[in-house]
């Protein structure tokens, strides 16, 4: 038995016994006359103790070669603690040690095993098993674990029922790149792996079995940043007989559980919001709404005033700053280049300040009058002390770029608290994306999300106008969930691979076994995929999601432990056929 209780376990109640414990030293203090060290596991720190009155002269010997990292054994008796630390659940006790057994020693760490470590993030992720050890990586870990049992146990209770799908699968053009895996048995031809179970899960809802999960692995082949991996874990969830009302119910119900194990707190209805209306106020389809600065559109205001840069703009668009009109003008010159720099490409940041006096002012004094400025300042329901920044360009893009700024904004002045939470639905997205440098259409989710009813009269006439039966779930400005009613008769599907460019070939050669499925009477259906990696993260008060995986890509999607992606042998290339140029 290499321990009768765990570090974490031992009480004031079990004071006078005897007791075996094992771990990993995680200090050591020598007084010269008496050594107390820290032995430590997952559970927790207990303090050992070895001095010369009470211990055998060859076990404090002992202990004094005892390093960081040594895992050892030891048996002794609970005693009360004379000085207690109230931030150890074995604060209360010590252990007067009689044996110690060292069951492995160890080199010094590369970094400091402690809450606050001097390692770098590539050098923890290098020796991740040692990052492991430290609380704040072990306790996302275990966070993890237990948001994944709390929507186990929730979808189970609602009926559904976890199937795994296939990981060795068909590759599809659509969506973003494939990992491509050869087939040694099959020379020349490759599997892929899967980006989603899409196509899986919908034979699964043909198949009868109604309600489905899985939380699963999927795999993309893309650009990388700090909430996203080349491979990410997703639940995955269809359901059979539904419309976009019984799905929305049944996961909002989900994120409230899952966001009351999280706060204590019971949510209200979440809120809903169009992409339209998203676009319009936030920038973006995934906005922030914890804080305000939502957009102002000041087209009317600010045009024919002999402003150029304002007069030749398809949108000049605006935010108010409450509280900021004291910035200086080193300040704004710095917020002006950081919208300049090529990540946001804003030619410039115009500002207008509602001074504390009642006064206004702003960076455009030569084109507008006070008059103008005090219609512009009204028309953000402005308050002395408020400021207003504007940029203006193309429609799309100056929102894309007033949307960076203002979730800067946010970051910077403390308004993106981690412990509050703010979900809503956004709906009626696109259908359709055009691409200009392609010259044809891309399904905007994935193309075998269903049109809403109304709008399929619209799919050849006007498809720009169609919108998706598509919803997308928002959590504190990150997309953590999405899906959409899916087409589920063959010839509307047929109609959209059309839309979307395939070749009748084509079509068949990718989803022929999708259309023969709906021949045998395919039920209306349709489902949401969380990205579970994110949503844990964001649940936890962070939005990097590397420390709650376990062994983690960096952002060249490389694994510096285990050295991978890695060359494989001449011996390897040959059985699988493929020529690689040297």
């Amino acid at each position: 038995m290499y321990r009768s209780h765990t570090n974490g376990e031992l009480s004031a109640e079990n004071i006078g016994q005897e007791v075996t414990l094992s771990g990993w030293v995680q200090t050591v203090r020598d007084k010269g006359f008496v050594i107390w060290i820290d032995l430590r596991d997952r559970y927790g720190i207990t303090q050992l103790v070895f001095d010369k009155e009470r211990c055998p002269a060859t076990l404090f010997e002992e202990a004094k070669k005892l390093g960081r990292e040594f895992v050892i054994q030891v048996t002794g008796k609970v005693i009360k603690r004379t000085s207690k630390n109230p931030n150890l659940s074995t604060g209360e006790i010590e252990i007067l040690t009689q044996k110690l057994t060292v069951l492995n020693s160890a080199e010094l760490p590369p970094f400091t095993i402690e809450e606050d470590t001097d390692g770098g993030e590539e050098l923890r992720m290098k020796y991740r098993y040692l990052d492991f050890r430290r609380n704040p990586v072990k306790d996302k870990l275990i966070f993890r674990h237990k948001m994944a049992q709390k929507i186990r146990n929730h979808l189970t209770d609602e009926g559904f029922i976890e199937v795994e799908t296939p990981v060795l699968i068909k590759s599809t053009p659509e969506g973003a790149r494939d990992f491509v895996v050869p087939s040694r048995m099959n020379p020349g031809k490759f599997y892929a792996l899967p980006q989603s179970p899409q196509t899986f899960k919908q034979l699964l809802m043909i198949g009868g079995m109604d309600k489905y999960f899985q939380i699963v692995k999927c795999f993309r082949d893309e650009d990388l940043r700090a909430d996203r991996q080349p491979e990410f874990t997703q639940i995955d969830c269809e359901m059979a007989f539904v419309e976009q009302e019984d799905i929305i119910q049944v996961f909002e119900n989900l994120s409230k559980t899952l966001l009351k194990e999280v706060t204590g707190k019971n949510f209200e209805k979440f809120p809903r919001m169009t992409y339209t209306e998203a676009m319009k106020k936030y920038g973006n389809d995934k906005p922030d709404v914890r804080f305000g600065m939502e957009f102002v559109e000041l087209n009317d205001l600010v045009k024919g005033k002999n402003f150029k840069i304002f007069d030749e703009a398809e949108l000049v668009v605006g935010i108010k700053v409450k509280h900021a009109a004291d910035f200086t003008r080193k300040q704004i010159e710095e917020w002006t280049k950081w919208v300049k720099r090529p990540q946001v490409g804003a030619s410039g940041l115009v500002w207008i300040k509602f001074l504390k006096d009642g006064s206004r002012t702003s960076s455009v004094n030569k084109f507008y009058n006070e008059q103008d400025l005090q219609k512009i300042t009204d028309s953000f329901s402005a308050k002395e002390g408020d400021l207003i920044f504007v940029l203006s360009g193309k429609k799309n893009r100056v929102r894309a770029q007033l949307s960076a700024l203002r979730m800067e904004l946010g970051n910077r002045l403390g308004l993106r608290k981690k412990d509050v939470f703010a979900p809503l639905w956004v709906v009626d997205f696109p259908l359709l994306e055009w691409d200009a440098e392609a010259q044809r259409y891309h399904a905007m989710h994935h193309p075998f999300t269903s049109p809403k009813p109304e709008d399929i009269p619209l799919l050849e006439s006007h498809p720009e106008k169609v919108r998706a039966n598509a919803y997308d779930l928002v959590l504190n400005g990150n997309e953590i969930g999405g899906g959409s009613i899916r087409i589920f008769d063959k010839d509307l599907q047929s109609r959209m691979f059309n839309l979307l460019g395939f070749s009748k070939e084509e079509a068949e050669s990718q989803f022929g076994f999708l259309m023969n499925a709906f021949r045998y009477g395919a039920p209306p259906h349709g489902g949401i995929a969380f990205g579970f990696d994110r949503l844990v993260a964001i649940l936890d008060g962070n939005e990097g999601i590397r420390d709650y995986i376990a062994f983690p890509k960096n952002n060249s999607g490389h694994d510096v432990m285990i050295n991978a992606p890695s060359p494989i042998s001449d011996q390897q290339l040959k059985e699988l056929k493929i020529r690689v140029e040297k």
